[in-house]
């Protein structure tokens, strides 16, 4: 039996809001991994979204769980990467070995993502980078969704439609950064995306491209997708090698002179 939460956002990334949003993301990644250099890649979850194909680590892999279908190679977004299958809360993988992890819309799916983020921070090396993307609660769309849920508990039933995928938790740009401080990791920045409204149809999206410039420049934390970087910090570390301990010498007594010659009696 294939997971719902994946079957949700697989399915709601064909609506025209979720080409829209998928463009952005893919654009966004291309930028974000291009000049972060390494050997080792992962992309975990999404095969959608081809997370690393501007990336030129010489070794990357998209891991799926194992309720996750595998994607259309003929899509334009298929993963270019290895695949394998493994659980996101415990990676086979070895300790410090990966130098770049990128998690779309990961943790919102995760069946516990404090473990996911736990696990992450130990497959990854010392000044590796973590890329991470999740739907910003603060946002139009978020707006839209808790609208539709309190609507559907007056209701009780299920015929006020989610604009957003049902399944899944949202996780804020905030809260997020307090996770990953808790792990040592320094947030290197921000950007939001996907200005437009809540709109159902590819037309009302097209005609409120002009949002997208508008948001950026007036509301920029208020897109309703946002891509955060953090790199992993490691406290106290020190160089490895021959180090030459300088030893601080002591001053010595000082000399007492001692006259040969004796004064004339």
């Amino acid at each position: 039996m294939e997971s719902r939460a994946i079957i949700g956002l697989a399915h709601w990334l064909q609506t025209p809001a979720g080409c829209y949003l998928i463009d952005w993301e893919q654009a966004a990644l291309d930028r974000a991994v291009a000049d972060i250099f390494g050997f080792h890649a992962l992309q975990l979850g999404l095969p959608d979204l081809d997370a690393l194909r501007a990336n030129r680590m010489p070794h990357r892999w998209v891991a799926l769980d194992a309720q996750t279908s595998l994607p259309d190679s003929n899509s334009e977004n298929a993963p270019t990467a290895a695949l394998l299958r493994c659980d996101f809360d415990a990676l086979p993988l070895d300790s410090q070995s990966l130098d770049l992890i990128v998690l779309p819309h990961t943790l919102e799916l995760a069946r516990d993502a404090h473990q996911a983020l736990r696990e992450v921070e130990r497959v990854l090396r010392p000044e590796g980078r973590v890329v991470v993307l999740g739907f910003n609660p603060n946002s139009l769309w978020g707006l839209r969704q808790r609208v539709g849920h309190l609507r559907q508990r007056i209701s009780r039933g299920s015929e006020w439609p989610l604009y957003l995928p049902s399944e899944g938790e949202f996780i804020g740009p905030g809260r997020l950064r307090d996770w990953l401080r808790l792990l040592s990791f320094e947030d290197e920045g921000a950007q939001f995306g996907c200005y437009r409204p809540a709109f159902k149809s590819a037309k009302w999206l097209s005609r409120a491209a002009w949002m997208d410039r508008a948001g950026a420049r007036w509301w920029p934390v208020l897109g309703a997708v946002y891509l955060l970087v953090a790199v992993k910090r490691v406290r106290g570390m020190r160089l490895v090698g021959m180090v030459r301990e300088q030893r601080k010498v002591a001053n010595g007594a000082p000399a007492v002179i001692v006259s040969r010659h004796r004064d004339a009696a």
